[in-house]
């Protein structure tokens, strides 16, 4: 199986999971997310691109200032789940497509923006989807990324890419705001990063939500129990499992 169907397998299973999950459905980034494309609002036809959309949540957000949203996703089961949610929401201005971050069926500048959250850690190319990204994005457009952050410390570091691959094998990397940077800067665009902020993780519903298989889950365990003091206090392990994640805001523009 290749990397793209193995995401699509992963999350098709749990599309429904995802659109109630309080970890994806809340949260203030997506208030930040709202105020960084506020721009918008008094543009004409303004278009937006949610890449890996998830559940949706990203592009319900941005449907609230954008004339159009473009819901795209890998995952047939994923955007059949947003499609239902945005009617049911009233949101008639959010559409889905179906396709790969790295590969967009779409024209040189045609989005006034492009969001993604918690998505790219299971992109196969970043700097690919990147520059493709660049293309579509109008010259005078912005990109809001959100995304769990891998640590600059390896031992930290490998840590958490261990834990999320036991997790979910779809999962390539985490990566730290300073690769981050570097990607985007190397495809073309000028790039700041928010403060890194924690996401509390509840472990049984996490797990549940991925369908992780017990000797998956169990690993994970043994993971935390033996894991150097370093790991846990900058994670917050606790002794069932429960950890907290690292998260960051990337807005990006081309560089003129």
């Amino acid at each position: 199986m290749q990397q793209q169907e193995l995401v699509a397998a992963q999350f098709g299973a749990t599309a429904n999971a995802y659109l109630t999950s309080a970890v994806h459905a809340q949260g203030a980034d997506l208030e930040q997310l709202k105020q960084a494309l506020a721009y918008l609002k008094p543009v004409a036809h303004s278009r937006v691109l949610d890449l890996g959309c998830g559940a949706g949540h990203a592009s319900f957000a941005a449907a609230t200032v954008a004339n159009e949203v473009v819901a795209y996703d890998l995952s047939a089961a994923m955007l059949e789940v947003v499609a239902g949610a945005a009617r049911d929401r009233g949101l008639g201005n959010v559409k889905t497509q179906q396709g790969a971050a790295e590969q967009l069926p779409f024209d040189d500048a045609s989005f006034c923006a492009v969001v993604s959250r918690m998505s790219a850690h299971h992109w196969r190319d970043v700097p690919a989807a990147l520059r493709e990204i660049q293309r579509v994005l109008k010259p005078n457009g912005k990109v809001v990324l959100i995304d769990i952050v891998g640590a600059e410390d390896p031992l930290c570091d490998t840590w958490l890419q261990s834990v999320e691959l036991l997790r979910d094998p779809s999962h390539i990397r985490d990566y730290t705001p300073t690769v981050w940077t570097q990607m985007f800067e190397a495809a073309g665009f000028q790039v700041e990063v928010s403060p890194v902020w924690r996401i509390d993780i509840e472990f049984t519903s996490w797990v549940a939500r991925m369908r992780t298989p017990e000797v998956a889950a169990a690993a994970i365990r043994h993971l935390w129990e033996k894991a150097p003091a370093e790991v846990c206090d900058r994670y917050r392990v606790q002794p069932d499992g429960s950890f907290a994640l690292e998260a960051a805001m990337l807005a990006a523009s081309p560089r003129a």
